[in-house]
Formats: structure tokens, sequence, C-alpha cells
């Protein structure tokens, strides 16, 4: 997966879980974020920063359901979340050799 299509997948993550009226208010108190952090960074011209993005996708990556949810909405294999984790986090250029 190329950093970009990571992100991409990142990006579609978090705005799923921004309208998700039972996980945001859990979102936002694990987060630490405000709801205007999250419309900031809906509304930036840029997109969410990647900080937001890796806590989305780590919240989301917490619960089995959530994962299915998301990547249901998304029309996304199960495991393409974890991943846009890896690539975006840099677990994915790991090597073990």
């Amino acid at each position: 997966m190329t950093p970009t299509r990571a992100e991409d997948i990142a990006t579609s993550a978090f705005v799923w879980l921004c309208g998700q009226e039972e996980l945001l208010p859990v979102f936002l108190s694990a987060s630490g974020a405000s709801a205007d952090d999250l419309g900031a960074a809906l509304r930036s011209g840029t997109g969410p920063d990647q900080a937001i993005l890796m806590a989305a996708l780590d919240f989301i990556l917490m619960r089995d359901d959530t994962v299915m949810a998301a990547c249901s909405a998304q029309d996304l294999p199960y495991d393409q979340l974890a991943m846009a984790q890896a690539v975006l986090s840099g677990a994915g250029q790991m090597h073990w050799t």
C-alpha cells in the first residue's frame, strides 16, 4: 500500500468516525480532541493531520465490530485499516533481518 493510499483510507475512516453519533463522544474523550478540533481538521484545505488520522485509526482498530462497520461503509476489505495504520506509522517499513 502506498502512503497516499494509506492516507486516503485513514481520511475516509476519520470522516466515517466523525459521523458516528455513539462512537464520536467516546473518541473525543479517549483522544483528548474537541469537536472544534475535528471540525477544523475536516475543513482544512490540506485535510486532517497525521496525528488525528492515527488517533482515529487506533480508536477504530480497538474493536472488531468497529473495524467491520468502518470497512463496510467504505467498501474495504477488513485488513485495510490495519495496513493503512502500519504504513502511516512507518511499521510497514520494518525489516527484521
